[in-house]
């Protein structure tokens, strides 16, 4: 089961008592925001993306949008998201469920800058009923300590 490799992977910054599963769906943002009480910005959703034979993740604040330009010009290549049977096949984990956390093969993990408004973030554990409050540094730092990029739109005024 995936969550179980998230959990795993988690023991080892002392994180893994920290999920929190549900008895309702957090599959969507909109259902995990509702679901934990908070703004849709603080979903941290892991989106994955086609990279030749491979894949790559980006977590982003969950009221961003990925521009395909920004993309295009940060990657060098068209932004093509995964087919839920490849998510499953590359990070070990069902669409809904999709964290940087525990994966089944390493991947290229980004964070977008999108994250950084927020004191914390809630990504999901790798089921479509969990989730975690970490703030972005220790995101980071459970992650490996990735680049930051600035790939996304929508989520300030700026963009």
């Amino acid at each position: 089961m995936a969550i179980d490799s998230v959990r795993t992977h988690l023991k080892q910054w002392d994180k893994d008592k920290d999920i929190m599963e549900f008895e309702t769906s957090s599959a969507t943002v909109e259902l995990a925001a509702n679901r934990l009480g908070v703004e849709p910005g603080r979903i941290a959703k892991t989106l994955s993306f086609k990279q030749n034979d491979s894949a790559l993740l980006i977590v982003t604040a969950g009221d961003a949008r990925t521009d395909n330009q920004k993309f295009k010009t940060q990657f060098g290549f068209k932004a093509k998201m995964l087919s839920q049977d490849e998510v499953l096949k590359f990070t070990g984990h069902a669409v809904g469920g999709v964290c940087p956390f525990g994966l089944k093969q390493d991947l290229p993990i980004y964070l977008d800058i999108s994250l950084k408004r927020f004191k914390t973030v809630f990504p999901a554990c790798g089921s479509s009923n969990s989730a975690i409050e970490l703030t972005y540094e220790e995101l980071a730092k459970i992650i490996g300590t990735p680049q930051w990029i600035d790939i996304c739109k929508g989520w300030n005024e700026r963009n």
